[in-house]
């Protein structure tokens, strides 16, 4: 199904031993909407506003005064450096493209596989024994598009401290858990998962007292979606 075409490079993790069941990318629009209107714009833009005042104060000033144009140079420099939370702000925008680029979501019968980052590439990737919970969230422009985010709870509190894979500067390898954010076909992706979840938890769960005598190993393949 998904062996007629070169893979990518996180294809290219999965394992040997893994069937790749769904894969895909976030939805293209949605990526870019998200990427400008996050959470950082509202405060980006008051940043900007409170400093134009200054800039235009000292500009005006300056003007009046008739002082040499270099004793403007470093009070500038200063601004400039001043808005640096603009500048984070913009550029997370210019490079959307970057980001979008490196964000694929992978599941397999193993567990979930998700990519991202901006300057470097970020592999993070979730067993479903480890998974919690598997929930739905849509917010305003998922709603807009019909699209849709799948949260991956964890139960590992380690999974708090890995911060590497983020999607438009939220998250999605933090927060106890991962997500697969702005597809199309998160129902799809939402119901795949829970089942695969509930049925590799159960049966890590079996008892041990239905157990054979001997076991060679944990080598059986999962045949649930047949």
């Amino acid at each position: 199904m998904f062996n007629n075409y070169a893979k990518s490079e996180l294809e290219l993790m999965v394992g040997s031993n893994e069937k790749i069941l769904w894969k895909g990318k976030p939805n293209k629009r949605c990526f870019i909407l998200e990427g400008i209107f996050n959470p950082m714009l509202p405060f980006a833009l008051a940043w900007f506003l409170f400093d134009s005042l200054f800039i235009a104060t000292f500009i005006g000033g300056a003007a009046t005064s008739g002082a040499p144009a270099v004793f403007s140079i470093f009070p500038l420099i200063f601004f400039l450096i001043h808005l640096m939370p603009v500048w984070i702000y913009l550029g997370g925008v210019i490079f959307v493209f970057r980001r979008y680029q490196h964000t694929e979501y992978i599941v397999t019968d193993k567990g979930v596989y998700i990519s991202g980052g901006l300057f470097s590439y970020t592999c993070n990737m979730k067993p479903f024994t480890e998974l919690a919970r598997v929930n739905i969230h849509r917010g305003i422009i998922d709603q807009i598009i019909g699209v849709g985010d799948v949260v991956l709870t964890s139960n590992n509190i380690a999974d708090y401290y890995n911060s590497d894979v983020r999607v438009n500067g939220r998250p999605v390898g933090t927060g106890f858990g991962i997500t697969i954010s702005d597809i199309k076909d998160y129902r799809k992706v939402f119901e795949l998962i829970k089942k695969l979840q509930e049925d590799i938890y159960t049966d890590t769960m079996y008892p041990n007292a239905l157990r054979p005598e001997e076991n060679p190993g944990y080598r059986t393949k999962y045949n649930g979606l047949n």
